[in-house]
């Protein structure tokens, strides 16, 4: 039984799995749902979970905590700034970052001399990394509970990567534990994203400006959960970028650089962004939230 389309356009086709015919499911419906997320990666790079394993009340907690995190004062947050790129750890200000893929040194430069992405992050990962830890607030008012419920917050996606890759290798017709040797450890990022409310005027006097530029990810997949607001955008095989728009109970996953890789390229490693949605006659975009 073919699934279900989260997206059909462009020749971009997106499916949307019940996850947990994988988790729960009799040997025949694991074997199928296993198939269906290995050809939606082969195909878009891309699939859309139903059903997994992550409470929405979990989730909105996260997205609370996120937003209370991203609500301190400037000041407050730099005090966690990332202190080397090597670490992947800690707080990354409003204009530190400029995504794209681009190789053409000319090109790069036009990139260089445009407005950078217009958003601010905070990395996690796992506590026993040596040399590297987290970094963390002061825990006050709304930021109590922060790191406990963020690092189990961190396990639960943790475990949830786990789950994909084992059905990634059912897919391909391989052990289920295949690929437990390169994950194991945990060296997972939880990246709490906030895209700050602009004024519209940004985008119509600096054409090309993005929330986010077009790239694809460098690890094996990654678990993206967005707000109602939307913007994530996908390559599509005719290179328009078309809207994957958030639906409510779904973790969007995609495929990076190393599963590709690991692959021989027959997954798809996919290019995508974060633009603003389109809005009529609106003076100001509101902040837009995701956790990856």
């Amino acid at each position: 039984m073919a699934p279900d389309l989260a997206v059909s356009k462009e020749g971009l086709s997106i499916p949307l799995i019940d996850f947990s015919r994988f988790l729960s499911g009799t040997p025949p419906e694991r074997s199928e749902t296993a198939n269906a997320i290995l050809d939606g990666f082969k195909t878009a790079g891309f699939i859309y979970l139903k059903n997994h394993p992550i409470l929405p009340k979990d989730l909105r907690h996260a997205f609370d905590l996120s937003a209370h995190f991203f609500n301190q004062p400037l000041e407050k947050k730099m005090e966690v700034v990332w202190t080397t790129p090597e670490a992947n750890r800690g707080y990354s200000a409003p204009g530190r970052e400029k995504v794209s893929q681009l190789e053409d040194i000319h090109e790069v430069e036009k990139v260089r001399a445009a407005l950078p992405d217009l958003k601010e992050s905070l990395e996690i990962g796992r506590e026993d990394e040596p040399g590297y830890p987290n970094r963390w607030l002061e825990e006050m008012g709304d930021l109590v509970g922060f790191r406990k419920d963020m690092l189990g917050f961190f396990e639960q996606c943790r475990q949830l990567h786990v789950q994909v890759m084992k059905a990634i290798a059912v897919g391909m017709k391989l052990d289920d534990s295949f690929f437990d040797p390169f994950i194991d450890v945990g060296d997972n990022t939880l990246r709490l994203l906030h895209y700050p409310a602009v004024q519209s005027d940004i985008f119509k006097t600096n054409p090309g400006t993005v929330r986010a530029g077009a790239h694809s990810d460098y690890g094996s997949i990654t678990l993206l959960f967005q707000d109602a607001r939307g913007g994530l955008q996908v390559k599509s095989p005719t290179g328009q970028f078309v809207d994957a728009t958030p639906i409510e109970g779904t973790v969007v996953v995609n495929a990076g650089d190393l599963l590709a890789r690991w692959s021989n390229d027959t997954i798809k490693s996919t290019i995508h962004r974060v633009v603003e949605p389109s809005q009529k006659q609106a003076e100001s975009y509101p902040p837009r939230y995701s956790i990856a």
